[in-house]
């Protein structure tokens, strides 16, 4: 088993990633003999790459994968061996995210900040302690403010030598144009439907009837597919949100359908974050000196304040995230629907479904399904946009009702 085993359908960047590893080591073994390496000049390696594709296409995997890659001390190597084995120190310890070299950046929040990008950039002057590279992985390069893009901005226009930059984003149009100026592209697909369900029957134990159930209703989405295949609560709410397209016949039924979109998104995430946030505050109690039934030491109120708004803002990206799910999912159904009132022999996403979206598409024409998935995106716009969730998601249900 090799570290690209769960990149899936992406034949062509698994294979420039093979190649920029294979000069990478060259590189490193060359410097580590002192025969005068001519750099990386010319090769299929540098400093910065920036991984992106629709969600869904693993740009965390195939990061994750080079990073491990960039690491790997197979001694296979040296007798002309890929790096990138997925058996040895440098490669497993980077998978799971505990090498001292390999800095794995992800977010619960709405963005990442100046403070945050500069910590990345001190540690990205330092040289390899242990490892090859220092290797900074940011799956969420596309929450970077404008500041903090201009922070990391400074520090991939003068690499240190052995400093790789990995950033993912969903489209170049995500990242200031500068950075991607600066960074080797590397565009990923949506996986196809088979490809996905093979990887949660060989990787994650799943049965073949659920994985090809999950992979096909997420059309690919890899993270969805585990998640709707593992988790008997994703199923249930994604069958109540097909269910919304019979709930939204007047005024009254459409508002409700959108009041209980947002309350059961607003569930979600206080189910994800209670537990977390519980022990985030017991944790930084215990380390300000506080204790239980006891006023808190003074002088930490400041710091009690901060956490808190930070679970806030986390709270508020998790609800977003739950509703972007679901919107998705409703979109992906209006798409079946306008599958069947065009003839299409595609086959169907939500084939449980099938009843319903066969009697909707009978019922009404193909210009009225494609304003109704126009709605669909203008509320996820509208979300991104910092709309209250409510309001958003009630305008698109009162459009979806009158077509």
């Amino acid at each position: 088993m090799s570290v690209w085993d769960d990149l899936v359908g992406q034949e062509r960047p698994a294979g420039q990633l093979r190649a920029a590893a294979r000069d990478a080591d060259a590189f490193v073994t060359a410097e580590a003999a002192e025969r005068g390496s001519a750099g990386l000049s010319g090769s299929a390696m540098t400093h910065a790459w920036l991984f992106t594709g629709p969600p869904g296409s693993g740009r965390p995997t195939a990061a994750r994968a080079f990073a491990a890659a960039l690491q790997c001390v197979s001694p296979d190597r040296a007798l002309g061996g890929e790096p990138g084995c997925g058996f040895c120190d440098g490669c497993h310890t980077s998978l799971l995210g505990t090498h001292a070299d390999v800095e794995i950046v992800r977010t619960d929040l709405l963005s990442i900040g100046v403070k945050e990008t500069r910590d990345l950039v001190r540690r990205a002057q330092m040289s390899p302690s242990a490892g090859r590279w220092q290797t900074i992985v940011m799956e969420d390069a596309d929450r970077l403010t404008e500041g903090a893009g201009n922070v990391l901005l400074k520090a991939i226009e003068e690499p240190a030598p052995r400093t790789v930059w990995l950033l993912c984003a969903s489209s170049t149009e995500d990242v200031l144009p500068t950075i991607r100026s600066r960074c080797r592209h590397l565009a990923l697909r949506t996986p196809p439907v088979d490809a996905v369900a093979d990887l949660l029957m060989r990787r994650d134990g799943v049965d073949p009837e659920t994985a090809a159930f999950a992979a096909r209703a997420t059309q690919g989405h890899i993270d969805r597919a585990l998640r709707l295949a593992t988790d008997e609560r994703a199923r249930a709410r994604r069958e109540a949100v097909l269910r919304l397209p019979g709930k939204v016949d007047d005024v009254g039924t459409a508002l409700r359908a959108a009041q209980e979109l947002v309350d059961a998104a607003g569930e979600d995430a206080k189910q994800v974050a209670g537990e977390l946030d519980a022990k985030e505050t017991e944790g930084l109690r215990a380390a300000l000196g506080g204790s239980e039934g006891k006023r808190m030491p003074r002088g930490t109120a400041g710091a009690m304040k901060e956490l808190e708004d930070k679970q806030k803002r986390r709270a508020t990206r998790t609800q977003r995230d739950s509703l972007d799910l679901a919107l998705t999912d409703l979109m992906g159904y209006y798409r079946d629907v306008l599958a069947r009132q065009l003839g299409s022999n595609v086959a169907l996403a939500h084939t449980e479904a099938a009843e319903t979206i066969g009697r909707l598409a009978a019922n009404s024409r193909p210009e009225q399904t494609l304003r109704r998935i126009e709605a669909v995106l203008d509320c996820r716009q509208a979300l991104d946009r910092n709309v209250a969730p409510l309001l958003a998601v009630e305008a698109m249900t009162m459009a979806l009702r009158a077509g």
